[in-house]
């Protein structure tokens, strides 16, 4: 039975879930009924096995297989029309870099490997857990077997996702900078040497192309450990999944041209500075920890603040506001005023 025969059944509902948001016309109150009921079906159609394997599973094909794949066919076929918007310019181009085509689908191949293996492992470990053990599933999967409260408390969406966030950027930083590049790292650091920066110009394949043991110290364990260690909600871990995802195929693409959102033009740069160092600094994803720690190299995070700033005319943004705000009041004294003179 092929993949994909195997995931029909469950990635449809799953899509329609993640799409709602997007395609959706309606308001805002119909769209949450719409995502309640669907994801209510899904935690009443399949196990918690089955939800902590086809989720991740359909995340990472939709949002880092595929279009990774489709990055590197386009640098591949179309090198003359896509070497002006990289930002190394010819050397950014996977096809002209040592090892040439050759090189590029070993790292498309390993990286493949490298993201099945984490989905497979994290289900794995779950089986153990739940059907072996007979404990209770490390994710939050479905609420009590008597009521349908299968969606996270808001709250602790929220609170849960900032955890992930901050504490899977401190993971990944000190894993990399005291394990992965450390003379203290023994096979880890020499692994991920000769793997990961046997690339100097990154491409989104990149983000993955690692000995698979590095691969899950410094990718997976960074985000599922806290998760396990708070129990986080499956909608939560998936919404961290699709979004750190998302941010590996960009940053990691070389383009020069991405979103203009949440900084992704300054941590690309930091990628790309990392790699053709191989691995003197930017050692984060956001860069935070680099700036705090002395190991930034080129512009730093705050140099990206500033540039979103006047970008997004942040500062006038926020006069205006002010004298909005400075306006309105002087209105409501005026008013006072006027108001007490009638008496």
């Amino acid at each position: 039975m092929s993949l994909t025969s195997l995931l029909a059944p469950f990635t449809i509902p799953l899509a329609s879930l993640f799409a709602i948001p997007f395609l959706s016309s309606w308001s805002t109150s119909l769209n949450l009924v719409f995502f309640s009921l669907t994801w209510t079906t899904l935690a009443l159609s399949y196990s918690p096995l089955q939800l902590e394997f086809f989720g991740p599973l359909f995340l990472r094909i939709m949002l880092y297989i595929l279009p990774s794949a489709l990055f590197l066919v386009i640098d591949l076929l179309l090198p003359s029309l896509i070497v002006e918007l990289k930002a190394q310019g010819e050397y950014g181009l996977p096809g002209h870099q040592r090892g040439g085509i050759r090189k590029a689908r070993r790292v498309a191949a390993w990286a493949t490997f490298n993201v099945l293996l984490v989905v497979v492992l994290q289900a794995g470990i779950e089986w153990v857990v739940t059907d072996l053990l007979r404990m209770r599933s490390l994710l939050l999967i479905k609420g009590s077997r008597w009521t349908l409260n299968h969606l996270p408390n808001p709250w602790s969406l929220v609170k849960h996702a900032l955890v992930g966030l901050v504490s899977r950027n401190v993971l990944q930083y000190y894993i990399h900078t005291k394990l992965l590049h450390s003379s203290n790292g023994g096979n880890l650091a020499k692994w991920h040497k000769t793997w990961h920066h046997s690339v100097q110009v990154p491409y989104s394949f990149v983000a993955a192309y690692d000995h698979p043991a590095c691969y899950l110290i410094h990718r997976f364990l960074p985000l599922y450990i806290p998760a396990i260690i708070f129990r986080f909600h499956i909608m939560t871990y998936l919404l961290l999944l699709a979004v750190f995802s998302l941010e590996e195929v960009f940053t990691y693409s070389g383009y020069n041209i991405l979103p203009s959102t949440i900084m992704l033009k300054g941590m690309a740069r930091r990628v790309d500075a990392h790699m053709i160092s191989e691995g003197k600094g930017n050692y984060g994803s956001l860069g935070v920890l680099d700036w705090v720690n002395g190991t930034t190299l080129d512009a730093d995070v705050m140099d990206d603040l500033q540039e979103e700033m006047e970008k997004h005319n942040v500062q006038e943004r926020s006069s205006r506001a002010m004298n909005k705000a400075g306006d309105a009041a002087g209105k409501l004294k005026f008013r006072a005023k006027k108001g007490k003179g009638k008496k």
